[in-house]
């Protein structure tokens, strides 16, 4: 390594920044950040450093740098425009073996600035020994998404527990003890603000032998897979994709989104299309019940948000009644992800004031939801799954009093490489459609 990796605890303690640009400004917030009382040495400064000096919480020296400055200080950062500046505070901060920080000048530091991912009390620097510090901050931008802000509380969490644990647990034990916990249901449920039943299986966990065999209990997540886009996953479903010993998927969860489950997960394909069910909704119910019973994580995975049309309230009610814990991670639904895409605001000032979403289904050739208060000008209508009943639904839409000249589209395989978007009125859109080869949603995951 060409620099010694160390965090440096600076809290109430004296640190000067040289420089009252913008620079200076984000690098004196960072000291800041990290508890430092922080002087600043320029004899101007931006208006945020103003505002900052003017309210006391820092301190403004209005005068160019001088040696004298450093007399208090245990750190310091240079950050003018004047490579002479700058290199005069780094040889009197050398003679005084106080750490100094040149910005863009390695050259000149003892000491670089990584960059940071704050999860506090985790933190994270990442650093290229100063040969590429935008290269650093794209590797920082990588991992942000990997990393959930909940793992401070985590931190946190586990630190509230170190004394227990050093009590009760044999240091031989300990790793393997906190290795079981902060990747186990523990950590589930600390990353979802579950902080008291945390608690208590922490505890419970406590009373235990580390090295009982007995498979732990399970939990059930039901995860928004989004509209099929990958990069519209939530960071918390990626989390849990990755660490789910069982997946339990959709017709509508796109293959995309499916590479994205851990390798070694078992995958359990339950999807439904029209007319076909690989698996009835109660025997879907019954088998999340199962896995869990089991000891095994669970993802369900479906396709845009659990709690829109994904039926995730029924399968909630089942394992309630069997005591499963479950959590529910959202997803885009479709509605906001397409309509995002397709650049067609669900509600605009001018246009549609509000907004409604219904399921297309259709049941013996006949539209099964009722239009009435839902077919009204100066409101967004959203239809799910309607592409087969189009003209029926069209025809209807029109019957219950809005306009033939409505605008109308539809789309299909929305926020993905493949999405198609057809615009029309209520009259025309149909035909449109069908000249345009629309087709519903038929990935096809039995694999």
């Amino acid at each position: 390594m060409d620099f010694f990796p160390i965090f440096f605890d600076i809290k109430n303690k004296p640190c000067l920044v040289v420089g009252g640009g913008e620079v200076a400004t984000r690098k004196g917030g960072m000291l800041m950040q990290s508890g430092g009382l922080v002087t600043i040495v320029s004899p101007e400064l931006t208006d945020t450093l103003k505002e900052l000096a003017d309210t006391g919480k820092i301190t403004h020296i209005a005068e160019k740098f001088r040696p004298e400055h450093l007399d208090a200080a245990i750190l310091v950062i240079a950050a003018t425009n004047d490579r002479a500046a700058n290199e005069q505070v780094s040889v009197a901060a050398k003679k005084l073996r106080i750490p100094v920080n040149v910005v863009d000048n390695p050259d000149l530091c003892s000491f670089i600035m990584p960059s940071v991912i704050d999860r506090s009390p985790l933190v994270i620097a990442i650093s290229s020994g100063g040969t590429s510090p935008v290269l650093a901050r794209v590797m920082r931008a990588k991992l942000e998404t990997f990393i959930p802000a909940a793992y401070g509380r985590l931190a946190q969490f586990a630190a509230s527990f170190r004394d227990q644990v050093k009590e009760r647990i044999q240091p031989a034990k300990r790793r393997i003890f906190w290795e079981k916990i902060l990747q186990g249901p523990v950590a589930d449920m600390v990353l979802a603000g579950k902080d008291k039943s945390a608690r208590a299986l922490l505890e419970k966990a406590l009373t235990s032998d580390v090295n009982d065999t007995t498979p732990p209990s399970g939990e059930v997540y039901l995860v928004g897979g989004g509209p099929g886009n990958p990069d519209l996953l939530t960071f918390r479903a990626l989390q849990l994709m990755q660490q789910a010993d069982v997946v339990v998927y959709d017709n509508l969860v796109s293959p995309a989104v499916l590479e994205l489950v851990r390798r070694d997960a078992e995958r359990i394909y339950v999807g439904k299309k029209r007319a076909d069910h690989a698996m009835r909704q109660e025997n879907i119910n019954e088998l999340l019940v199962k896995l869990a019973q089991e000891g095994k994580r669970v993802v369900r995975l479906k396709g845009g948000d659990p709690f829109v049309f994904g039926r995730g309230g029924e399968e909630i009610e089942t394992l309630a009644a069997h005591g499963i814990p479950f959590q529910v991670v959202p997803g885009i639904t479709a509605a906001t992800g397409v309509s995002s895409y397709a650049g067609i605001p669900l509600t605009h000032r001018d246009y549609a004031q509000s907004c409604v979403f219904v399921t297309g289904h259709l049941k013996d050739g006949s539209v099964n939801i009722d239009l009435t208060g839902i077919a009204k000008t100066n409101q967004t209508i959203v239809i799910y799954m309607g592409l087969m009943g189009l003209p029926t639904l069209c025809e209807e839409l029109v019957a219950h009093g809005l306009p033939i000249t409505t605008p109308a589209a539809i789309v299909q395989q929305g926020t993905t490489y493949q999405q198609k978007v057809v615009t029309g009125t209520l009259a025309t859109l149909p035909e449109l459609a069908a000249n345009a080869h629309m087709k519903p949603p038929h990935p096809d995951h039995r694999r």
